[in-house]
């Protein structure tokens, strides 16, 4: 079975095309970059001094300065708040992340506020962030 390949135009994805600006990476001081590696990025995202590494973002999310996101996948118009560190996650649509959570690091503490797989990956949807309080 062949790998999946997004570029491969001779197997096309066929999905729905929302005309928006281009993906923006902002900020480059010590400790507030935006920067993306082994990411993608759709239209209408923005990076805001923050760091991407091995994620999947759809159209429209914003992560906030001084965030850490790793192995994620934020569906279109999620909102990660400023010094956030989210790891091995599945962020649903229009999720607004609170400042500073910390999602990845703790595994009792994540079964006990999120949906976690046994291999550690957590779903983050809005009802459980209005249920932290």
């Amino acid at each position: 079975m062949p790998a999946l390949d997004l570029f491969d135009r001779n197997w096309p994805i066929w999905t729905y095309g929302e005309i928006t600006p281009p993906a923006k990476f902002v900020h480059n001081e010590d400790g507030r970059r935006g920067i993306g590696i082994s990411s993608l990025v759709s239209g209408g995202c923005i990076i805001s001094g923050a760091s991407l590494l091995n994620s999947l973002l759809f159209t429209g999310v914003q992560i906030h300065s001084y965030s850490h996101v790793e192995e994620a996948v934020i569906l279109p118009y999620a909102d990660v708040g400023r010094h956030c560190r989210l790891s091995k996650v599945v962020i649903d649509h229009g999720v607004k992340i609170p400042e500073g959570l910390v999602v990845g690091e703790d595994p009792e503490a994540d079964a006990a506020r999120f949906r976690r797989t046994e291999q550690g990956v957590c779903l983050i949807t809005q009802p459980m962030i209005n249920r932290l309080g």
